[in-house]
């Protein structure tokens, strides 16, 4: 499966955005969805996971509050909405799948496929 990421975009503090993630096929319900952030200097960073059935999710603390993870297998996405977007939230934000998808993961490596990324600036 291939993954676009978008919605990101230059906002400032205490704004909001909701970023997506389309599959390329239609079966983006065999997947769990994870989001994953990069920033210069900072090791890629867990932010949210979203089981096959939305029914299961696990976020960072950093986001627990602001941030919010859906799916609609139907429309063959995912959604991270973002609010009280603060400037450390400044990264590339990339959408990742895994075949195991009855479970949520916070472990990069357990993910098969992975979109290009979204840049997302928050300014002070």
């Amino acid at each position: 499966v291939q993954l676009q990421a978008s919605g990101g975009g230059v906002v400032q503090a205490g704004g909001s955005l909701r970023l997506s993630c389309v599959g390329s096929v239609r079966t983006l319900s065999d997947y769990g969805i994870g989001w994953f952030r990069s920033s210069p200097g900072k090791e890629r960073e867990f932010i949210a996971a979203i089981n096959w059935s939305g029914e299961l999710t696990d976020y960072v603390d950093a986001v627990k509050g602001r941030f919010t993870i859906s799916r609609s297998n139907r429309a063959n996405t995912a959604w991270l909405q973002m609010n009280s977007l603060r400037v450390e939230d400044t990264a590339v934000y990339t959408c990742a799948a895994r075949m195991r998808r009855r479970s949520v993961s916070r472990d990069a490596d357990s993910y098969e496929h992975w979109g290009r990324g979204t840049q997302v600036t928050v300014s002070s």
